[in-house]
C-alpha cells in the first residue's frame, strides 16, 4: 500500500519537523513544504506551531500559505492544527488582538484562568465529548502532552471533541467538519499521540479522505 502523502505547512517558525518526523513513524509519506503544488496534491494537511500567536500569524502569511490552508480546508481534506497551529484556526486570540486568525472555527483563544500556572506544561488526561475517528482506539481518557497558555473557546459548544481539567474544564480538541485540532502535542504523546496520527494518516489513505 502507497503511503499517503501528508503535507506539513513549513512556514519557518518553530520545530515543524517533529510532527513531520512522527508522521513518517506512523506510515505517511510527510513532506515538510511550502510548495503550493506539492500541497495541492497531499492527500491530508498539517498545520503546526508553537510561540506566539500573532508571530505565527504573520510567519504564515509572509510564506504566502494562508490560501493554501483555506484551500486545503474547502477541499475537504483531512486537516489536522497543532497546538498554536490550532490556535491560528479561530478568529482571533486574547494572546494579541492586533491579528486575526484564519476563520476556519468560530470564536476566540483565550488564556487560561489565573488561579492556575501559566503554560500548562504537562500530561493531563482527556475527556471525549462523543465519538471521532482521530480517537478511535485510544479510550475514554487518552493522556496527552501538553504546553500552552492559551485554549480555543468556539462559538459553536459542538466544535469541541475533548476536553482536560486544569483549574477549570479547558478544551483540548476540536472538530469542525474534515478539520481536526489539538491544543496538546500528539507528536510528543508517546503510544497515545502516536495512535492519534496513525488515525489521521489511516483517513488521508482512504478515498477522498473520508
Amino acid at each position: 500500500m502507497t503511503a499517503p502523502l501528508v503535507a506539513v505547512l513549513d512556514y519557518g517558525i518553530g520545530n515543524l519537523r517533529s510532527a513531520q518526523k512522527a508522521l513518517e513513524r506512523v506510515g505517511a509519506d510527510a513532506r515538510l513544504t511550502a510548495d503550493r503544488r506539492l500541497v495541492a496534491d497531499a492527500a491530508a494537511v498539517v498545520l503546526p506551531g508553537v510561540g506566539a500567536f500573532g508571530a505565527c500569524m504573520d510567519a504564515l502569511r509572509a510564506a504566502d500559505l494562508e490560501d493554501v490552508v483555506h484551500d486545503a480546508v474547502a477541499g475537504g481534506r483531512p486537516f489536522l492544527g497543532i497546538c498554536v497551529g490550532m490556535q491560528m484556526l479561530f478568529d482571533s486570540s486574547e494572546e494579541d488582538a492586533t491579528h486575526r486568525g484564519l476563520g476556519v472555527i468560530a470564536g476566540q483563544v483565550r488564556w487560561l484562568g489565573t488561579t492556575v500556572p501559566r503554560p500548562q506544561m504537562q500530561w493531563n488526561r482527556l475527556e471525549l465529548a462523543g465519538r471521532d475517528p482521530m480517537f478511535e482506539g485510544l479510550g475514554q481518557h487518552p493522556w496527552m502532552y501538553f504546553v500552552h497558555s492559551l485554549h480555543g473557546v468556539p462559538d459553536d459548544r459542538a466544535a469541541v471533541a475533548a476536553t482536560c481539567q486544569y483549574g477549570a474544564t479547558v478544551n483540548a480538541a476540536f472538530r469542525q467538519g474534515t478539520v481536526f485540532a489539538t491544543q496538546f502535542h500528539p507528536e510528543k504523546s508517546g503510544r497515545a499521540g502516536l495512535a492519534l496520527l496513525a488515525n489521521f494518516v489511516g483517513r488521508a489513505g482512504t478515498a477522498g479522505g473520508s
